[in-house]
């Protein structure tokens, strides 16, 4: 089960708001879903969290690129939207040119032999590390330091949302 929140920094603090993600299927999806969220194009925070498995901060500020912390890659990388954020930091999911190349057959099977199962789920999680990834100062301007970030360990967005100032308001859409 995830949990995801939108937080939107204002004038007058920090916004809160419940967001679905059935509809993000990239990270220019959730990127979208952020800048819609955004007052001024001021700084949005997106959580993700699974069941206390992992946790992923996406912040995005106007039209610049997101920037992304994920709390545990390998844990992310094994769950649909971890997996969006994880290709990301680990340099993308190149699809296409994958896909051209399985289509020439030449992924070393021969016509007709079937692929061993779960290779690709493999080589997914060997990818992506056990621990953090990503921008480890995401948040030190806003009074989280990257030591700070690194060291949590459970219920990473409500420490994190403490440290904001942002607590309450995050428990009201939790």
């Amino acid at each position: 089960m995830y949990f995801a929140a939108l937080l939107a920094r204002t004038p007058e603090g920090w916004e809160a708001s419940d967001t679905e993600l059935d509809d993000v299927e990239t990270l220019s999806d959730l990127t979208d879903l952020a800048r819609e969220a955004s007052v001024d194009e001021d700084t949005v925070l997106v959580f993700i969290e699974q069941e206390d498995a992992w946790f992923g901060v996406v912040r995005v500020e106007g039209e610049d690129d997101p920037r992304i912390y994920v709390s545990d890659a390998a844990a992310a990388a094994r769950s649909s939207y971890g997996e969006i954020l994880t290709d990301e930091l680990l340099g993308g999911d190149d699809d296409d040119a994958a896909d051209e190349l399985d289509a020439l057959n030449l992924d070393g099977t021969e016509e007709g032999e079937p692929e061993a199962a779960g290779e690709d789920d493999m080589a997914d999680s060997e990818a992506a590390p056990a621990g953090p990834l990503g921008d480890r100062e995401i948040l030190d301007d806003l009074g989280v330091s990257a030591k700070e970030l690194l060291s949590i360990e459970e219920d990473g967005l409500m420490i994190i949302a403490e440290a904001l100032g942002a607590s309450e308001v995050l428990e009201t859409v939790r």
